[in-house]
């Protein structure tokens, strides 16, 4: 199952997680992140607009690989599912929520802190997975040192990452790509500054 998610994540290096409060944002955000290179969009399930500003993006921007984040359970799954999500993101992992991603086609990619929480996702097959809080949960160290013992595994750093020290994190071995929300900032978002959106998506994916 994580083999179609593989291939995104590869070719992603900077993904978008983004806070969508209006879903008549969707759309132009979404292409503004696009024209900038980025074409994997994390959307999370935080806001009421979320699940239609998924939905809008999956219809009308074929380019676009969008993912729901923040999945917290077997509800949240059925959702992003209905939505068109190519992708879930999760902070965490739960064995009700890991046995529900199981029943359903559309990749997880759940998150880890810490050695144990890696290779309990690693038994249940996730050979990719998001180490969040990135930055809290020891950051560039903690993913080396995990790197050693676990190569097997590669990683997603969400958490406290910005254009000062994605490209650390982007160096090491055993990370595919990074999340962040720097290039589509809630101001900014909210101004409809869509060309300055698509000038630090540029930026992000020169990284």
């Amino acid at each position: 199952m994580q083999k179609n998610l593989a291939e995104v994540l590869e070719q992603a290096g900077v993904v978008p997680v983004l806070v969508i409060e209006k879903v008549e944002d969707a759309l132009p955000l979404a292409e503004a992140l696009v024209e900038g290179g980025l074409n994997v969009l994390e959307i999370t399930l935080r806001t009421e607009a979320a699940l239609d500003a998924v939905e809008q993006i999956a219809k009308h921007l074929p380019d676009a690989h969008v993912g729901t984040g923040t999945v917290l359970n077997v509800e949240d799954i059925r959702r992003s599912v209905d939505a068109g999500a190519t992708f879930m993101v999760s902070p965490g992992a739960t064995e009700q929520l890991l046995d529900a991603a199981d029943s359903v086609e559309v990749p997880l990619l759940p998150g880890a802190a810490d050695p144990s929480e890696v290779m309990r996702l690693l038994e249940r097959g996730y050979r990719y997975q998001k180490f969040f809080p990135a930055q809290a949960a020891g950051g560039v160290p903690m993913l080396k040192s995990i790197g050693g013992p676990l190569p097997q595994v590669k990683f997603c750093p969400t958490g406290g990452i910005g254009p000062n020290n994605a490209k650390d994190f982007l160096a090491l071995s055993n990370v595919v790509c990074v999340g962040g929300s720097w290039m589509a900032a809630a101001n900014l978002i909210r101004e409809n500054r869509w060309a300055d959106i698509t000038r630090l998506a540029k930026e992000a994916f020169s990284l």
